[in-house]
Protein backbone atom coordinates (compact mmCIF):
# COMPACT_ATOMS: atom_id res chain seq x y z
CA UNK A 1 0.00 0.00 0.00
CA UNK A 2 1.22 3.41 -0.77
CA UNK A 3 1.59 6.16 1.70
CA UNK A 4 -1.49 8.41 0.46
CA UNK A 5 -3.62 4.95 -0.02
CA UNK A 6 -2.35 4.08 3.72
CA UNK A 7 -3.78 8.30 4.95
CA UNK A 8 -6.77 7.93 3.23
CA UNK A 9 -7.25 4.42 4.56
CA UNK A 10 -6.62 6.15 7.84
CA UNK A 11 -9.23 9.07 7.13
CA UNK A 12 -11.90 6.30 6.31
CA UNK A 13 -11.47 4.48 10.02
CA UNK A 14 -11.33 7.93 11.60
CA UNK A 15 -14.73 8.92 9.72
CA UNK A 16 -16.53 5.23 10.32
CA UNK A 17 -19.74 5.70 12.04
CA UNK A 18 -19.05 2.84 14.34
CA UNK A 19 -15.59 2.40 15.76
CA UNK A 20 -14.24 5.93 14.18
CA UNK A 21 -12.88 9.24 16.06
CA UNK A 22 -16.22 11.14 17.51
CA UNK A 23 -14.39 14.76 16.91
CA UNK A 24 -13.50 13.57 13.17
CA UNK A 25 -16.81 12.24 12.51
CA UNK A 26 -18.76 14.86 13.73
CA UNK A 27 -17.15 17.54 11.20
CA UNK A 28 -17.95 18.96 8.02
CA UNK A 29 -16.64 21.47 5.80
CA UNK A 30 -16.77 24.19 6.85
CA UNK A 31 -16.06 23.04 10.48
CA UNK A 32 -12.85 22.19 9.35
CA UNK A 33 -11.89 25.10 6.86
CA UNK A 34 -10.73 26.80 10.24
CA UNK A 35 -7.92 24.36 10.59
CA UNK A 36 -6.79 23.92 6.93
CA UNK A 37 -5.99 27.81 6.92
CA UNK A 38 -4.33 27.34 11.11
CA UNK A 39 -2.44 24.60 9.00
CA UNK A 40 -1.31 26.54 6.22
CA UNK A 41 0.05 29.01 8.37
CA UNK A 42 2.19 26.72 10.18
CA UNK A 43 3.60 25.38 6.95
CA UNK A 44 4.59 28.85 6.38
CA UNK A 45 5.95 29.30 9.67
CA UNK A 46 8.08 26.07 9.86
CA UNK A 47 9.89 27.16 6.32
CA UNK A 48 10.49 30.78 7.68
CA UNK A 49 12.16 29.07 10.06
CA UNK A 50 14.28 26.83 7.89
CA UNK A 51 13.77 23.52 9.56
CA UNK A 52 13.09 20.70 7.18
CA UNK A 53 12.19 18.16 9.52
CA UNK A 54 8.81 20.85 10.86
CA UNK A 55 8.34 21.46 7.09
CA UNK A 56 7.80 18.08 6.15
CA UNK A 57 5.56 17.37 9.48
CA UNK A 58 3.54 20.51 8.44
CA UNK A 59 3.19 19.32 4.58
CA UNK A 60 1.84 16.56 5.95
CA UNK A 61 -0.54 18.27 8.12
CA UNK A 62 -1.82 20.14 4.93
CA UNK A 63 -2.19 17.19 2.70
CA UNK A 64 -4.63 15.45 5.61
CA UNK A 65 -6.32 18.59 5.43
CA UNK A 66 -6.95 17.96 1.79
CA UNK A 67 -7.41 14.06 1.86
CA UNK A 68 -10.05 14.71 5.34
CA UNK A 69 -12.24 17.37 3.22
CA UNK A 70 -12.16 15.05 0.01
CA UNK A 71 -13.62 11.94 2.33
CA UNK A 72 -16.33 14.30 3.34
CA UNK A 73 -17.08 14.92 -0.16
CA UNK A 74 -16.94 11.48 -1.04
CA UNK A 75 -19.41 10.13 2.02
CA UNK A 76 -21.77 12.83 0.24
CA UNK A 77 -21.00 11.40 -2.88
CA UNK A 78 -20.06 14.74 -4.79
CA UNK A 79 -16.22 13.33 -5.64
CA UNK A 80 -13.26 12.06 -3.75
CA UNK A 81 -9.52 12.69 -3.56
CA UNK A 82 -8.43 11.34 -7.17
CA UNK A 83 -11.09 13.57 -8.84
CA UNK A 84 -9.29 16.65 -6.65
CA UNK A 85 -5.85 15.16 -7.92
CA UNK A 86 -6.95 14.88 -11.26
CA UNK A 87 -8.82 18.76 -11.42
CA UNK A 88 -5.16 20.01 -9.99
CA UNK A 89 -3.08 18.44 -12.59
CA UNK A 90 -5.67 19.40 -15.61
CA UNK A 91 -5.72 22.75 -14.38
CA UNK A 92 -1.52 22.73 -14.63
CA UNK A 93 -1.80 21.41 -17.56
CA UNK A 94 -4.14 23.63 -18.87
CA UNK A 95 -2.27 26.92 -17.56
CA UNK A 96 0.89 25.93 -18.89
CA UNK A 97 0.89 25.21 -22.31
CA UNK A 98 4.32 26.20 -22.99
CA UNK A 99 5.27 23.26 -20.85
CA UNK A 100 2.30 20.85 -22.14
CA UNK A 101 1.54 22.73 -25.58
CA UNK A 102 3.21 24.15 -28.29
CA UNK A 103 2.82 27.82 -26.62
CA UNK A 104 5.68 30.34 -26.09
CA UNK A 105 6.33 32.27 -22.93
CA UNK A 106 9.22 34.75 -22.88
CA UNK A 107 10.25 34.95 -19.34
CA UNK A 108 7.90 34.76 -15.79
CA UNK A 109 6.37 38.40 -16.05
CA UNK A 110 4.78 36.89 -19.09
CA UNK A 111 3.94 33.55 -17.62
CA UNK A 112 2.37 35.68 -14.80
CA UNK A 113 -0.07 37.89 -17.18
CA UNK A 114 -0.32 34.46 -19.20
CA UNK A 115 -1.86 32.76 -15.93
CA UNK A 116 -4.28 35.73 -15.08
CA UNK A 117 -5.75 35.22 -18.68
CA UNK A 118 -6.45 31.83 -18.21
CA UNK A 119 -7.93 32.29 -14.62
CA UNK A 120 -10.35 34.99 -16.33
CA UNK A 121 -11.26 32.99 -18.92
CA UNK A 122 -12.51 29.75 -16.57
CA UNK A 123 -14.30 32.26 -14.46
CA UNK A 124 -15.74 33.53 -18.22
CA UNK A 125 -16.33 29.66 -18.95
CA UNK A 126 -18.16 29.07 -15.54
CA UNK A 127 -20.45 32.00 -15.61
CA UNK A 128 -18.77 34.22 -13.21
CA UNK A 129 -17.46 37.92 -13.08
CA UNK A 130 -15.12 39.44 -15.45
CA UNK A 131 -14.74 42.69 -13.78
CA UNK A 132 -10.97 43.74 -12.57
CA UNK A 133 -11.32 42.43 -9.29
CA UNK A 134 -13.42 39.18 -9.96
CA UNK A 135 -11.70 36.24 -8.62
CA UNK A 136 -9.83 37.75 -5.15
CA UNK A 137 -10.72 34.92 -2.31
CA UNK A 138 -13.10 36.91 0.17
CA UNK A 139 -11.27 34.37 2.82
CA UNK A 140 -7.42 35.79 2.28
CA UNK A 141 -6.02 37.78 4.92
CA UNK A 142 -7.22 41.13 4.60
CA UNK A 143 -3.15 42.11 4.29
CA UNK A 144 -2.88 39.82 1.07
CA UNK A 145 -6.42 40.41 -0.38
CA UNK A 146 -5.54 44.09 -0.02
CA UNK A 147 -2.27 43.66 -2.36
CA UNK A 148 -3.80 41.71 -4.82
CA UNK A 149 -7.12 44.07 -5.08
CA UNK A 150 -4.32 46.85 -6.03
CA UNK A 151 -2.27 44.48 -8.70
CA UNK A 152 -5.42 44.12 -10.27
CA UNK A 153 -6.80 47.54 -10.47
CA UNK A 154 -3.12 48.31 -11.57
CA UNK A 155 -3.43 45.75 -14.45
CA UNK A 156 -5.78 48.07 -15.89
CA UNK A 157 -4.65 51.76 -15.09
CA UNK A 158 -6.08 52.23 -11.85
CA UNK A 159 -2.58 53.10 -9.83
CA UNK A 160 -0.27 55.61 -8.56
CA UNK A 161 2.63 56.51 -11.35
CA UNK A 162 5.73 55.46 -8.52
CA UNK A 163 6.25 54.67 -5.39
CA UNK A 164 6.00 58.30 -4.41
CA UNK A 165 2.86 59.05 -5.26
CA UNK A 166 1.79 56.53 -2.97
CA UNK A 167 4.08 57.10 0.23
CA UNK A 168 2.17 60.49 -0.23
CA UNK A 169 -1.61 58.75 -0.08
CA UNK A 170 -0.10 57.12 2.90
CA UNK A 171 0.74 60.62 4.90
CA UNK A 172 -2.91 61.80 3.46
CA UNK A 173 -4.38 59.20 5.07
CA UNK A 174 -2.43 58.85 8.46
CA UNK A 175 -3.38 62.99 8.53
CA UNK A 176 -7.32 62.11 8.01
CA UNK A 177 -6.57 59.04 10.54
CA UNK A 178 -5.03 62.18 13.24
CA UNK A 179 -8.56 64.14 12.28
CA UNK A 180 -10.42 62.01 13.48
CA UNK A 181 -8.96 60.52 16.51
CA UNK A 182 -9.22 64.18 17.38
CA UNK A 183 -12.84 64.37 17.04
CA UNK A 184 -13.53 61.37 19.10
CA UNK A 185 -15.18 59.83 16.06
CA UNK A 186 -14.76 56.02 16.64
CA UNK A 187 -16.34 55.01 13.76
CA UNK A 188 -14.69 57.13 11.24
CA UNK A 189 -11.15 55.99 13.42
CA UNK A 190 -11.84 52.60 12.04
CA UNK A 191 -12.61 53.69 8.37
CA UNK A 192 -9.38 55.61 8.25
CA UNK A 193 -7.25 52.82 10.09
CA UNK A 194 -8.03 50.70 7.51
CA UNK A 195 -7.83 53.20 4.71
CA UNK A 196 -4.10 53.76 6.04
CA UNK A 197 -3.47 50.31 6.22
CA UNK A 198 -4.51 49.76 2.65
CA UNK A 199 -2.21 52.66 1.79
CA UNK A 200 0.59 50.61 3.43
CA UNK A 201 -0.32 47.39 1.37
CA UNK A 202 0.04 49.43 -2.04
CA UNK A 203 3.55 51.20 -1.00
CA UNK A 204 4.77 48.05 -0.12
CA UNK A 205 3.64 46.68 -3.69
CA UNK A 206 5.01 49.50 -5.49
CA UNK A 207 8.58 49.03 -3.34
CA UNK A 208 8.90 45.66 -4.50
CA UNK A 209 8.20 43.94 -0.53
CA UNK A 210 5.68 41.09 0.78
CA UNK A 211 3.36 43.42 3.20
CA UNK A 212 2.70 40.43 4.93
CA UNK A 213 6.05 39.18 5.57
CA UNK A 214 7.53 42.59 6.47
CA UNK A 215 4.76 42.47 8.76
CA UNK A 216 5.75 39.02 9.92
CA UNK A 217 9.45 40.17 10.28
CA UNK A 218 8.24 42.92 12.20
CA UNK A 219 6.59 40.31 15.00
CA UNK A 220 9.41 38.31 14.92
CA UNK A 221 11.58 40.96 15.84
CA UNK A 222 9.22 42.62 18.07
CA UNK A 223 8.78 39.22 19.96
CA UNK A 224 12.84 38.77 20.47
CA UNK A 225 12.75 42.08 21.49
CA UNK A 226 10.22 41.91 24.50
CA UNK A 227 11.57 38.48 25.74
CA UNK A 228 14.84 40.05 25.70
CA UNK A 229 13.30 42.78 28.19
CA UNK A 230 11.62 39.94 30.00
CA UNK A 231 15.02 38.19 30.15
CA UNK A 232 16.38 41.17 31.69
CA UNK A 233 14.07 41.16 34.12
CA UNK A 234 13.79 37.96 35.19
CA UNK A 235 17.77 37.96 36.16
CA UNK A 236 16.52 40.74 38.90
CA UNK A 237 13.30 38.72 39.80
CA UNK A 238 11.14 40.93 38.20
CA UNK A 239 8.74 41.04 35.64
CA UNK A 240 7.41 43.52 32.94
CA UNK A 241 4.53 44.20 35.27
CA UNK A 242 6.76 45.39 38.18
CA UNK A 243 8.54 48.48 36.39
CA UNK A 244 6.85 51.54 35.07
CA UNK A 245 7.38 52.70 31.37
CA UNK A 246 9.95 55.00 31.73
CA UNK A 247 12.13 51.37 32.68
CA UNK A 248 10.69 49.70 30.42
CA UNK A 249 11.49 51.90 27.44
CA UNK A 250 15.49 51.93 28.71
CA UNK A 251 15.08 48.29 27.85
CA UNK A 252 13.72 47.96 25.27
CA UNK A 253 16.75 50.61 23.77
CA UNK A 254 18.90 48.18 25.01
CA UNK A 255 17.93 45.35 23.64
CA UNK A 256 17.89 46.81 20.44
CA UNK A 257 21.25 47.82 20.82
CA UNK A 258 21.91 43.68 21.96
CA UNK A 259 20.00 41.84 19.30
CA UNK A 260 19.59 44.69 15.98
Amino acid sequence: MSAIDRLRQIMVRLRDPTGGCPWDREQDWASIAPHTIEEAYELADAIARGEPEAVRDELGDVLFQVVFQARIAEERGLFDFDAVAASIADKLERRHPHVFADAKIEDSAAQTRAWEQHKRAERVARGQGVGALDGVTLGLPALIRAAKLGSRAAKVGFDWADAGGVIAKVREELGELQDEIDKGDRTRTHEELGDLLFALSQAARHLGVDAEAALRDANAKFERRFRQVETHLAAEGRTPADVDMEQLEALWVRAKRELG
